[in-house]
């Protein structure tokens, strides 16, 4: 049976938790009149807190190309918050004034998931990502911390090279297989496509993913008795590949789901989303690409042109990682 390697299935389930629907949370009255005090450059997030004593409200806001391609957001970075004075008038609570400062509380889970305590799924996530923070020291220098499942795209008969480091010029240490169909006299459960070679992203630099652990396709999926011995071996060591030749499926990150968000944090801006076939992005089928990574997010593009952040991607072909 295939092993979905995203946090591992352990970890996963005790993210998830119970499936108990959650109603949005009404956006507070004052955030749109906040809006037009977010400093040039970032974009509002959710509105995550209103201390009407103190007559303060707090707007999450992040770099604005915070999901562009060519300068992705770090989960790991220092953040910052809009802290609004409010005054209140005769339809509420609304901004007078604002200043940014250094955010150091923690994310509030989204309200509008299946989780019974998306604070807690937050809390778990944190802990996850601290450690991947710790390992950064053993990646190479400048390399962006990740964990995330991932497959090869590349049709290039010859596969697609895995380099010592993140550049076309670089020693190619090997290669991973190209799509693979087997024929195992009808035994075999091949998609049409042939499968594909898994691994798993460890870093990110420069349009390149750091990988490791490659997997002969389909190997954990058919039949181990019957698995051809001649069948392709990929170099299984770690290294990179570029990130235009990767894919991946969409697996369950304890987020608000339907959407893609501008920067990889769950009170960062959300914007609707559709999968290849019809229907809002969810945890069947994948993106359209993927361009970077930060610790357990993607920085993709979904099939209707969003681009935006996910958290979780996994390399799963047979089912959903959901």
């Amino acid at each position: 049976m295939h092993k979905i390697t995203l946090l591992s299935i352990a970890a996963l389930a005790s993210l998830a938790g119970a499936a108990i629907a959650q109603t949005p949370e009404p956006e507070p009255a004052w955030r749109i009149s906040a809006l037009a005090l977010v400093p040039p450059g970032y974009i509002a997030g959710d509105a995550y807190r209103t201390d009407e004593a103190a007559m303060t409200g707090y707007l999450a806001i992040y770099p604005a190309s915070a999901n562009d391609p060519k300068s992705p957001a770090s989960a790991f970075a220092p953040r910052q918050a809009l802290v609004v004075r409010l005054t209140k008038g005769d339809s509420g609570l609304r901004a007078l004034s604002a200043e940014m400062r250094p955010r150091k509380d923690p994310t509030r889970g989204n309200r509008d998931t299946t989780m019974t305590d998306p604070d807690g799924q937050e809390r778990e996530f944190d802990k996850l990502d601290s450690e991947l923070s710790a390992g950064r020291a053993k990646l190479p220098e400048g390399t962006e911390p990740c964990s995330l499942g991932a497959w090869s795209e590349d049709r290039d008969p010859k596969g697609l090279n895995v380099r010592a480091e993140p550049s076309v010029k670089a020693r190619v240490l090997g290669t991973l297989p190209p799509p693979y169909r087997l024929k195992m006299g009808g035994r075999e459960n091949t998609p049409e496509g042939g499968w594909l070679t898994e691994f798993r992203i460890i870093g990110f630099k420069d349009g390149w993913f750091l990988i490791e652990g490659a997997k002969p396709p389909g190997k954990e999926y058919e039949d181990e008795k019957f698995y051809p011995r001649n069948a392709p071996k990929p170099y299984a060591g770690r290294g990179w590949v570029a990130a235009s030749k990767v894919g991946a499926n969409y697996a369950n990150g304890s987020t608000r789901m339907g959407g893609l968000f501008q920067a990889p944090y769950v009170d960062a801006k959300w914007t609707p989303a559709g999968r290849k076939l019809g229907g809002t992005l969810d945890t069947d089928g994948g993106p359209k690409r993927i361009f970077a990574c930060s610790g357990h997010w993607g920085l993709v593009e979904s099939h209707d042109g969003v681009r935006g952040w996910w958290r979780a991607l996994c390399s799963n072909q047979v089912t959903n990682c959901s």
